[in-house]
């Protein structure tokens, strides 16, 4: 799905901005994903002279691994009886599964910080610099946003806040303002654009990344487009019903639900121009946190005030 997600993206914003996008390697550019990964595995493996050696080769190692544990705990589907086996709809649904997404998305964020140090290029240091002044400020907020979901859905379980929301009236009609907090804390939380400060081509060449090539590079690509299809899927799980849906196989709404909001990631990298770096730490901490924690009081209060 990430190799796919680079070929969607790019012929979205095709689209979008009057090209074609990749349509040589392959019926429509559809092998393009696979002449990319056989590129990158060709292409020299340069590392700076006197970039720290382990720390170097360990930190994309630690981004991507800790983008993939967090779906261990996501729940696709209801979970399905095929011949003798029973197919559960999540790897592992443990009662704080939320709790462990957090957790493993605040040790990915040493990943950046460690790899633009190890690197030992002003441009990498300053792209790690900006990685953690803007994931830090911003995971308080995505933190405070899904606040409002755990009183109602009364659970830490991913699984239980699904089966709270029912088809009727998933939780995005009542954590309208929560949704906007995680949806755009999230984007900065995978420097997407207007986010994307810690790689700005323009300034730092690509930031934090900036001394890597080959497969280490692709671990950086990797590490980013799993983060978008994380934050998508929590998105779709949290606000509106994972998998539930009619008429449809559950997996079909989940997927349709979560391709929806990969498409929208697109859509604002390919409409919105990157923010100013004061911009962006205002926008977390005098906006979006004030939000979050209103949204967390005002839903508190009113549960309190219905018992």
């Amino acid at each position: 799905l990430f190799a796919y997600l680079t070929l969607i993206e790019r012929k979205v914003m095709g689209r979008m901005q009057l090209r074609y996008g990749p349509n040589r390697a392959g019926k429509f550019g559809l092998l393009q994903p696979i002449a990319d990964l056989v590129k990158l595995v060709r292409k020299e493996a340069f590392a700076p002279s006197s970039a720290i050696e382990i720390p170097y080769i360990l930190a994309p190692i630690v981004s991507t691994f800790t983008a993939i544990a967090a779906f261990s705990v996501i729940p696709f589907g209801p979970g399905w009886h095929i011949y003798h086996w029973q197919v559960n709809g999540e790897i592992a649904n443990v009662p704080i599964a939320l709790l462990l997404v957090f957790a493993l998305g605040s040790i990915g964020i040493y990943g950046f910080i460690v790899g633009g140090w190890a690197s030992e290029s002003k441009y990498s240091l300053l792209g790690s610099m900006r990685t953690c002044a803007q994931l830090v400020s911003y995971e308080v907020s995505l933190a405070l946003s899904v606040l409002g979901v755990v009183i109602l859905g009364r659970s830490l379980s991913l699984v239980d806040i699904v089966h709270r929301q029912g088809v009727t009236l998933p939780f995005v009609v009542p954590q309208f303002v929560g949704l906007l907090v995680f949806f755009f804390a999230g984007i900065a939380e995978t420097s997407r654009a207007p986010f994307d400060l810690p790689e700005a081509e323009a300034e730092l060449v690509a930031g934090f990344h900036s001394e890597y090539s080959g497969l280490k590079l692709w671990r950086w690509v990797g590490g980013e487009y799993l983060g978008i299809i994380l934050i998508s899927s929590m998105i779709t799980v949290l606000f509106f019903g994972g998998w539930l849906g009619a008429w449809l196989p559950p997996i079909v709404w989940f997927l349709i639900k979560v391709f929806a909001f990969i498409c929208f990631f697109i859509l604002l990298r390919a409409s919105l121009p990157r923010l100013r770096f004061d911009q962006l730490m205002s926008l977390g901490w005098k906006a979006m946190l004030p939000l979050a924690l209103a949204n967390v009081v005002v839903t508190g209060a009113i549960v309190v005030a219905l018992k």
